[in-house]
């Protein structure tokens, strides 16, 4: 009898041994799931910080081709060029009437004018309506 009780006593504490290790491996990658998360967030955040130049130029050449689309309605016999930006900047302008037809900024029914910053991978975007 003495050994049946002494081998039902060795089944249960290995029985608690593999849930133990088993709350220990879980647990453990858990946290490494946490920290896998974590470090990506922070990476993330690190990436919009160190693009918040790159930001400030695309929104200044945004800014910069809607006073030039403005300039060109106003004066539609102007024959100024379109800036260029030593920095790498640029802008796209999109001129569009009533009905939401693309037309040039000289046109008189232009409505509206969309202005896209761009520097590098970075756009940035103003809209003027008129």
């Amino acid at each position: 009898m003495k050994f049946t009780e002494l081998k039902l006593k060795i089944m249960r504490a290995s029985r608690k041994g593999q849930v133990m290790l088993i709350s220990v491996l879980t647990l453990g990658a858990v946290m490494l799931g946490a920290t896998a998360v974590s470090g990506l967030l922070v990476v993330y955040q690190i990436r919009m910080s160190s693009d918040a130049a790159g930001s400030a130029k695309a929104i200044f050449a945004s800014d910069a081709g809607i006073d030039w689309a403005l300039y060109q309605f106003l004066k539609p016999t102007s024959t100024a060029p379109a800036p260029v930006f030593s920095n790498g900047a640029r802008f796209e302008i999109v001129c569009k009437d009533a009905s939401d037809n693309i037309v040039q900024c000289t046109n008189a029914s232009t409505s509206l004018i969309r202005s896209s910053g761009i520097h590098g991978t970075i756009s940035r975007a103003f809209e003027l309506g008129l």
